[in-house]
């Protein structure tokens, strides 16, 4: 029951990170959200994971995991349905930044308590094989899932969802999970986690906020050097820690090293890319929420299915080999989805989600499973949230850059070629260009005049 409780809300924390890809535009149009805004939409739930998952671990093993989990769940179900009733970006962010708190709770003593629950090796590692699947199926779900309930209820319904899931994980914690602690559990290290959260916020805040500042500005380069001071003392501290909350030597040994960096490198390109391909297909390609998931099913499927390949994979193949063949499906995948153009269909997208999917769900089932083969059960929850948290890190740098680097492109190449573009008029060239960098696609041409739409659409007037 221990394991029934943990993947089920696993599947729910990374539903939510997934989900709102197919509420982004409805978000945005709903709420007149900018790129920015909707950029802060992922990355407010993916901070807080980031910088409390290890806190969250220690404290489960001082105070009792049972005991977090419950209070975890219940904000995190509380967050929800407050986020369904959010009227502006603003407020919807800040109650994202809620939920993902929550959420770095119920991550970060999840594995230890099935680490706790399952004391034998090998039945430890059936339960952590299906962890990883529950959590590769709930990535995967999100943009299917979430475009039908837009389509049929709004963007508000993909966070309701939660609340049925969230009562019935409650109900089986409450009933069915016995408590664990650790006898001798390491101090709950509050400087190293408030330094960890303020540069991982500063980094992020650079990222998301630099094409609006300048990357050159005084407070972009400020926090810039901030944001890499602060993590390189938040480094120091702990390496000289007794009982750090993030154990330096783990990342100096290749193999957690490894498993670390492919958690990090699948989140910040695969996962985070999904984001963006979600708003291409409804607001260039016009498709609805629930047509959007549809075309994103060979993803799903291809996560689905890599998850249980992998694991059947690993009795015969060492993880040595196993993770780096994930992280080089994802390279190839997201290769095969590059070259798009204004004559490109979704059709282009399926060969590349394939590829790129089995190597996702290959990575799901075998990070967690690899990470605590480094460390003895007592160390679980750091070594778990170690690799979490480096994923966490990873969607928090992808969602930010790639989302810089689409904005600067769109909107400097849109101003270019409007300012050739007669009869539009600079504000509305200017407004266009604006809408085009925040992601808008088509629907950017709602402030452009009637009369002078063709012209965007004439090879002869405009290159």
């Amino acid at each position: 029951m221990t394991l029934v409780a943990v993947c089920v809300v696993v599947f729910m924390l990374l539903l939510d990170m997934t989900i709102v890809a197919a509420a982004l535009a409805d978000i945005q149009a709903s709420l007149h959200a900018h790129l920015s805004g909707l950029q802060w939409v992922v990355d407010a739930y993916a901070l807080p994971m980031a910088g409390f998952l290890l806190t969250a671990a220690t404290v489960g093993d001082r105070l009792g995991r049972r005991r977090l989990y419950l209070a975890g769940l219940v904000v995190f179900v509380f967050a929800s349905g407050a986020c369904a009733l959010a009227r502006n970006i603003e407020v919807l962010n800040a109650l994202r930044a809620v939920q993902g708190s929550a959420g770095a709770v119920l991550l970060g003593v999840s594995l230890p308590m099935i680490a706790a629950a399952f004391p034998d090796g090998r039945q430890r590692a059936g339960a952590i094989a299906a962890y990883g699947a529950a959590m590769g199926a709930g990535g995967a779900v999100g943009p299917l899932l979430g475009g039908a309930l837009v389509t049929a209820y709004g963007w508000p319904s993909i966070f309701l969802i939660n609340l049925p899931v969230g009562v019935i994980a409650l109900y089986v914690v409450i009933f069915a999970v016995p408590e664990s602690v650790v006898a001798q559990s390491r101090p709950v290290d509050v400087w190293g986690t408030v330094v960890l959260t303020a540069a991982l916020f500063a980094g992020v805040y650079v990222l998301i906020e630099g094409n609006h500042y300048g990357w050159s500005s005084p407070i972009m380069l400020g926090l810039s050097a901030f944001s890499v001071v602060a993590l390189a003392a938040f480094g120091v501290r702990e390496s000289h820690q007794v009982e750090p909350m993030l154990d330096v030597r783990l990342l100096a040994g290749a193999g957690f090293a490894g498993v670390s960096l492919a958690a990090f490198a699948a989140a910040g390109t695969l996962i985070a890319s999904t984001n963006y391909l979600a708003l291409y297909f409804m607001n260039t390609l016009g498709f609805s929420p629930f047509d959007a998931g549809l075309r994103a099913l060979p993803l799903t499927l291809a996560i689905v299915t890599g998850a249980p390949m992998a694991m059947l994979a690993a009795r015969r193949i060492p993880v040595a080999r196993t993770i780096p063949a994930g992280v080089a499906l994802i390279a190839v995948g997201m290769w095969m989805m590059t070259a798009v153009n204004a004559s490109t269909t979704w059709t282009h997208f399926i060969p590349g989600s394939v590829v790129a999917g089995l190597g996702l769900g290959g990575l799901s089932a075998l990070t967690s499973d690899a990470a605590l083969s480094f460390v003895p059960v007592a160390d679980a929850g750091m070594a778990t949230g170690t690799v979490s948290t480096a994923r966490q890190i990873g969607i928090l740098a992808g969602v930010a850059g790639l989302g810089a680097l689409f904005s600067h492109h769109a909107g400097n190449l849109a101003a270019t070629r409007l300012s050739a573009a007669p009869g539009i008029g600079v504000e509305a060239a200017r407004q266009l260009s604006d809408g085009l960098a925040a992601g808008a696609g088509l629907r950017a041409l709602v402030v452009v005049p009637e009369r002078v739409r063709p012209l965007l659409f004439n090879p002869n007037a405009i290159d």
